[in-house]
């Protein structure tokens, strides 16, 4: 009897080698044993996705040129293929699956595990029903979670729907992909612009909503408001109060009618204090993390990208330091809250400001086993790091371990508490309101003191408000107050994850997110980083000082597609994503979903010939995205090449080199962008190709003894080299 267990990646087979007895690496597999294996198993990975679906010239040789006329695409029946360069491992993966009596699926805990290991053990043509089937579900990678997740296997066809749920996902994805890129990039060259123009049903309404939000700053118009606003004098202490309830005034005209009917002038008059009152308050910590309220948080703080704050902890997982990280949870279950108590007093050593974890009782803010469905929400392991361990992360890892060890102790601490005093004076007929916070309980927010400049401003300074008592009478000096109103602000990548994971509303407060039973996002917790990465790689998004902006060809693409509303409707994406769940949940068929996907792909190809055609908007961006281009390739442009005397040295992005290269004579000169690890700038470039030679220069570091060093560079015959 032969038992195979079937890993997602080989990083992710080592870590289940390393927690059995024995093992052996043999070429592509490793043979093991364990008292909670059964006799002859082996462990075998694909590279992620070792199957992918085929292009559509793998269907008919006539799709290797895009033509109108070849569309819409729709397969009968749909190819997988394996890559040329994943063909060796898949051999070998094939054979062992086709030996195996029992195959246990141990990729990924999730939906695209679910793909990754089915479209592996498809395409390797076996019968899936003459095997034993089992399914591997753990939270993290250490040995103890490892070896009791071999000792409880699930059946493996419990996991069925979840597959067909993401392939379903995986082919619509495709429909609209091959379909809609094509029809729109040759429509748009036809327009007049160059380049490919890529669609996707999760990407096309990301970009809009970006290009929305550009939009509206740029059509933003400040228009003027008035307020009434008193500044309170009580013995030799003053304050400041808003008009309550607040009101904001267009005019001067509407705030004249208004301070004539309360009795009220501008400047110093008598007020009575009518009330004052004192409220004990308490505020929870932060809830735990799921994956998007990470990135969120780590961008706001550090300015990451959701990318790499997911590769920070993708590998924090892959060391043993933090639980599953695609998960869209906020909650823990009594289990892991019970071994994070056991670890408490090892936790707390990493922290460089101590405070006091005492309260020990789960609370339903934070620990629901109701709530966790798939993966509960990220935490630390069992495996509390070393601070030799600590310093071999990358600083984005100590950042990210450091705010998921804060936000999870967070729960154990008191509460922040305060008093908040609220003073309602009376002017005229109007009444004026003054809110002051007293801090009386630091409680969690003492573990979010790591840097003073990105603590709350409640925190910096508290409006602490002078002693008063109820029917006392005080000094108003009373201001009409001209203010503008501000623009929308732009998205960071942070917030930008929210607005996915909402569906475009941008609910950036935690409670208001919390109270969104079921999400209708768009995107999943494991595609929206890479969703970004796309439309920043293709060029329609650049990052600006962490602020997200649509590049001139993104905004073409935009007027492009925003004729077609299905195609930028965060709504319609998000109750796509909901159908795709409901297959999942066996409420929904793949022929159903996909069929619908079918007819809105026909209509794509019926309707946009025309809309674009007819648009004039469009015409307008063509034209604008021509002169910036020309712009752009002006500014790129950074001298003569020295060796052709043709070309121009542009910056091709890791390197410098000449426009000629794909002359009839290529011309091959190239410039580094890094020279003994010292940076070489567009100025330095441009001096070198000038006058051959720089001043003086510091920065650079000796390869053999780690020192610096200064240096004149010089350029001669196309070589780089010092002059000392």
């Amino acid at each position: 009897m032969t038992t195979i267990i079937l890993a997602e990646k080989p990083s992710q087979a080592r870590s289940y080698v390393q927690a059995f007895q024995n093992s052996t690496k043999k070429q592509g597999y490793f043979d093991v044993s364990d008292p909670v294996l059964p006799e002859n198993t082996k462990v075998t990975f694909g590279f992620g996705h070792l199957v992918e679906l085929a292009t559509p010239d793998e269907y008919d040789s006539k799709y290797k040129k895009w033509a109108l006329s070849n569309l819409p695409i729709f397969p009968e029946k749909y190819k997988f293929a394996v890559g040329a360069d994943k063909k060796k491992q898949f051999g070998t993966v094939k054979e062992l699956l086709n030996q195996a009596d029992t195959i246990i699926i141990a990729t990924d805990s999730d939906r695209e595990g679910e793909n990754i290991a089915w479209s592996i053990m498809t395409k390797s043509g076996i019968d899936l029903k003459s095997k034993i089937l089992k399914r591997l579900w753990i939270n993290s990678l250490e040995k103890e979670v490892i070896l009791d997740g071999f000792k409880n296997l699930k059946d493996g066809w419990d996991y069925y729907p979840a597959y067909q749920e993401a392939q379903t996902r995986q082919i619509s994805d495709w429909l609209v992909g091959m379909n809609g890129s094509p029809l729109y990039t040759l429509l748009l060259q036809k327009a007049g612009v160059k380049g490919i123009y890529s669609i996707g049903r999760v990407q096309t309404p990301t970009l809009y909503m970006i290009y929305q939000r550009d939009l509206a700053i740029k059509n933003f118009k400040p228009e003027p408001y008035f307020e009434l606003n008193a500044k309170v004098s009580v013995d030799s202490k003053k304050f400041d109060a808003k008009l309550e309830p607040y009101k904001r005034f267009k005019d001067e005209k509407q705030l004249i009618t208004f301070m004539d009917d309360k009795n009220v002038q501008k400047g110093n008059q008598d007020g009575l204090i009518k009330d004052v009152q004192k409220q004990q308050k308490k505020s929870s910590s932060p809830r735990l993390f799921s994956l998007s309220s990470l990135q969120s948080e780590i961008n706001k703080r550090y300015h990451a990208s959701a990318s790499d704050t997911l590769k920070a902890v993708q590998l924090l997982y892959e060391a043993k330091l933090l639980t599953y990280p695609r998960t869209d949870c906020n909650y823990i279950t009594d289990q892991e809250f019970s071994y994070l108590v056991d670890h408490l007093e090892a936790y707390s050593k990493l922290l460089t400001n101590q405070v006091s974890l005492t309260q020990v009782k789960p609370q339903a803010r934070y620990v629901n086993g109701k709530k966790v469905q798939e993966h509960h929400a990220i935490i630390m392991t069992k495996t509390v790091p070393t601070t030799e361990k600590l310093n071999s992360l990358s600083k984005l890892e100590k950042q990210v371990y450091d705010m998921v060890l804060r936000t999870t102790l967070a729960m154990f601490t008191d509460p922040y508490e305060y008093e908040e005093t609220t003073i309602l004076t009376q002017i005229g007929q109007a009444i004026f309101k003054a809110t002051g916070k007293v801090t009386t309980n630091q409680g969690w927010k003492l573990l979010f003191k790591m840097d003073v400049e990105k603590t709350d401003k409640t925190d910096k300074e508290e409006t602490i408000l002078p002693v008063i008592e109820k029917g006392q009478v005080v000094k108003a000096d009373l201001s009409t107050d001209r203010n503008l109103t501000k623009a929308p602000v732009p998205f960071t990548e942070g917030t930008l994850i929210t607005a996915m994971k909402t569906a475009g509303k941008t609910l950036d407060d935690e409670e208001a997110q919390a109270v969104l039973k079921d999400t209708e996002g768009i995107g999943t917790e494991a595609t929206r980083a890479n969703i970004l990465d796309g439309l920043k790689k293709r060029g329609y998004l650049f990052i600006q000082k962490n602020k997200v902006h649509v590049s001139e060809q993104g905004m073409t693409l935009c007027k492009a597609v925003e004729l077609e509303p299905l195609l930028t409707s965060p709504e319609m994406t998000a109750k796509w994503e909901v159908a795709l769940k409901q297959i999942g949940q066996k409420k929904r068929t793949q022929e159903n979903f996909l069929g619908q996907i079918q007819r809105f792909v026909q209509k794509l190809v019926a309707e946009v010939p025309e809309q674009l055609q007819q648009s004039e908007s469009l015409t307008q961006q063509v034209t604008s995205q021509k002169m910036a281009e020309n712009e752009a390739k002006k500014d790129a442009e950074i001298g003569i090449c020295p060796i052709c005397k043709q070309g121009k040295i542009i910056d091709k992005g890791n390197f410098y080199g000449c426009t000629n290269y794909k002359a009839d004579q290529p011309c091959k000169f190239t410039l580094p962008k890094k020279w003994s690890d010292k940076t070489i700038t567009k100025t330095i470039v441009k001096t070198l190709l000038t006058k051959g030679t720089t001043n003086k220069l510091k920065g650079f570091q000796s390869k053999k003894t780690g020192k610096e060093f200064s240096a004149k560079l010089v350029l001669k015959a196309g070589r780089l080299s010092f002059e000392f």
